[in-house]
């Protein structure tokens, strides 16, 4: 090394000189210098490279490039066959649908008798009556016309219908009564017309032979005057004769006077007689229909109720009714078929359309799902059950119902 060098160095070189304690300092903390400006260049390729591999693995799962689909053939591996939900696969090819394949329509609705249910109620005039005896049970099968129950009015209306009877049983005595009576009055005025007849012809014999006489002196004033009197006499007791005969005798007996008052006061016995059986029907609560007795409304010791004393329904024959929307009615005729479920079945009911309804009502049967349409417009529509899905039904009446009416072909 050269003097000059050596120079250069020496000056170069800091020297260092003792610091006293005292007056030692402690320099304070520099902050961190901050990254080179050439690795903040390089961090914005990070997101660009995981756009471009996202766009590369969605481009793959859609498009399924060969190179792809022989990957996945080696591997025996399927497109979304790690998750239960895959995405991005081609759905199954969907196969044409014919027009004579089968659409059905759903509606809800109930189970009924045929005829739906009827509330027999208390007749006329006896609804103040109590029920005495009520002659049914729930279940039991009754005929039309049958007693269902007895009202306690029964016995007062029976004793009016015994007093009707023995009234007409009187009127038609006393007519047989009558009509013997002007039998014999006839028969007694007829004689006295013959009697008055003969009286009047002698007193007409007696007056000539008066005159006679009195002409020729042998008779006096006198005697000619009580011949007269004698013939007038005759001829009154003639015309009285001649009316009792007519009072009693008409070209139709039935037309007499005395007859056919009594006949008329038959006429009247007759009337309230069959007025006070009608009555008797008061006391009696009777079955309109053949049918089985669904409910008992009323109990003995009650009035029935303004909701009647049972309800009836020929169970024997159930239907169902299911309200149909009007969107969908079009495609609903007579003779369809339906499946009718509810979780109150073991298996699905058969019926068939036999009524489609004339008007748009209200619906009433709501689904439990709480967003439902509670003011839908509906057209009820009425199945026939089968016998055999009748015979498993005849216990459920008023059953909520799902009905699938099966349409053939499209709808038009």
């Amino acid at each position: 090394m050269s003097e000059t060098q050596q120079d250069a160095q020496a000056v170069a070189t800091p020297v260092s000189l003792p610091v006293p304690r005292e007056t030692l300092v402690v320099p304070a903390a520099r902050p961190a210098d901050p990254p080179p400006l050439q690795v903040i260049r390089r961090l914005w390729r990070l997101p660009v490279l995981m756009v471009i591999l996202f766009t590369g693995a969605v481009i793959g799962l859609y498009f399924q490039p060969p190179g792809l689909k022989a990957f996945f053939g080696v591997t025996g591996l399927k497109p979304g066959g790690g998750t239960s939900s895959p995405i991005a696969v081609s759905p199954p090819p969907q196969l044409p649908v014919a027009a004579s394949d089968v659409a059905s329509v759903t509606a809800l609705g109930h189970l009924l008798p045929r005829g739906k249910t009827i509330t027999v109620s208390s007749p006329y005039g006896g609804s103040d009556a109590r029920i005495a005896k009520i002659l049914v049970d729930e279940g039991d099968h009754v005929t039309a016309n049958q007693v269902l129950a007895e009202l306690d009015n029964l016995p007062s209306l029976r004793a009016a219908v015994t007093s009707a009877r023995a009234n007409l049983a009187a009127s038609e005595a006393t007519l047989s009564q009558t009509k013997l009576t002007v039998s014999t009055s006839l028969a007694e005025a007829k004689a006295s017309e013959e009697s008055a007849k003969a009286a009047l012809e002698l007193a007409e014999k007696e007056l000539a032979r008066a005159r006679s006489l009195q002409q020729g002196g042998a008779s006096s004033t006198s005697t000619l005057q009580s011949a007269e009197a004698q013939l007038a006499q005759a001829n009154s007791d003639l015309l009285k004769a001649r009316s009792s005969v007519a009072r009693y005798d008409a070209a139709n007996p039935a037309e007499q006077a005395d007859i056919a008052l009594a006949t008329r006061n038959v006429e009247v016995a007759k009337i309230q007689l069959d007025t006070a059986e009608r009555d008797l029907s008061k006391g009696t609560i009777l079955s309109p229909i053949d049918g089985t007795v669904i409910s008992l409304i009323s109990r003995v010791g009650e009035r029935p109720s303004t909701n009647g004393l049972a309800t009836l329904g020929d169970t024997e024959n159930m239907q169902v009714e299911l309200e149909v929307y009007q969107t969908d009615i079009r495609s609903i005729a007579p003779g369809q078929s339906i499946e009718i479920t509810s979780p109150a079945l073991a298996s699905p009911l058969k019926a068939t359309v036999s009524r489609v309804g004339l008007e748009v009502e209200r619906q009433t049967v709501l689904s439990s799902d709480p967003v439902a349409n509670t003011d839908a417009r509906i057209v009820r529509v009425t199945g026939d059950l089968d016998r055999a899905s009748s015979d498993r039904a005849r216990g459920l009446t008023g059953l909520e119902v799902t009905g699938r009416i099966t349409i053939t072909g499209s709808a038009s």
